[in-house]
């Protein structure tokens, strides 16, 4: 029996920290985390034709994620984000324009493979130009399961791109001032509980998902309503964490798991990220349960 297939679409690029660079971009992230956790995964991007791409590609290489469908640009650059870090080691971002992500071009071969998947994820970001917005809307039109990991970056949303994305979606993941902003542009309440309510139902959802922090989790399905508190740790940085929990979560999900456990093993994987540095640690599922040891055997 094969293991689930997971195809994540839009933006690689370089994190530049001041300690140095570190290979990141959301979906990236995502594909990385769910394959450390056994799921096969493809990456859907594009890179420039330079120094940056090759290591990139050289990185998803080692990793084990598939790069047959990253493209090389003849002409614009990897892409690359200027990140600093608050005291509390939260990120903000300068994300660098055009970058060669912006044009990613469709073909048959893509649209085979994310038909072929299990689950195809994708975020806002990547709608940041026409150009990749048209295929990622071509994308969705035959892909099984739609995971919509929101991840908003300002200036790059609109009400109206959210709109589109989440009326597309199965699944939607977003962080607790995701879900108040989201609610907000169509009168959602001020309750968690209801705001996941109204935004389910309102876009024919089969699964909300929110990440609070050192708070949990909450997920909302057809089946009822979950919580999960967080995990006490110590925070390197919070780069990836979100990218860790949505790859975990989708590691279990798609192998039958639990809602609840679902949602406890993402919460530890994001913990255990935020103890490193970076988006991307390389760590393995005996690391997590030691560093946690909270998960089940």
């Amino acid at each position: 029996m094969r293991n689930p297939a997971v195809v994540c679409f839009g933006e690689v690029l370089w994190d530049i920290l001041p300690t140095g660079k570190i290979a990141g971009g959301a979906p990236m992230n995502v594909a990385f985390h769910a394959n450390q956790l056994g799921l096969q995964t493809q990456m859907i991007s594009r890179v420039g034709n330079d120094e940056n791409g090759r290591e990139l590609l050289a990185f998803l290489n080692d990793k084990g994620v598939s790069v047959q469908f990253v493209q090389t640009d003849p002409v614009y650059p990897t892409g690359v984000v200027n990140v600093v870090l608050d005291e509390k080691g939260s990120p903000g971002y300068d994300i660098v324009q055009p970058a060669a992500w912006d044009f990613i071009h469709l073909s048959d071969d893509l649209s085979d493979a994310v038909k072929a998947s299990d689950a195809f994820v994708f975020g806002s970001l990547s709608c940041r130009n026409e150009h990749s917005r048209r295929t990622l809307f071509e994308l969705l039109n035959v892909a099984a399961l739609r995971v919509f990991d929101v991840n908003l970056r300002p200036p790059f949303f609109s009400k109206d791109l959210l709109e589109a994305l989440l009326y597309e979606s199965n699944v939607v993941k977003m962080n607790d001032e995701e879900l108040i902003l989201i609610s907000g542009f169509w009168g959602g309440g001020n309750e968690e509980r209801a705001q996941m309510e109204f935004v389910k139902e309102k876009f024919k959802l089969a699964s909300v998902i929110v990440t609070k922090g050192p708070h949990g989790a909450a997920l909302l399905n057809d089946d009822g309503f979950y919580l999960q508190k967080g995990f006490k740790v110590t925070v390197q940085d919070t780069i990836g964490s979100g990218d860790a929990f949505l790859g975990a979560f989708l590691s279990r999900a798609l192998t039958g798991s639990p809602a609840q456990e679902c949602l406890e093993f993402a919460c530890a994987a994001g913990a255990f990220v935020a103890t490193k540095k970076g988006a991307t640690p390389v760590y393995s599922l005996a690391d997590l349960k030691e560093g946690l040891n909270i998960l089940p055997g």
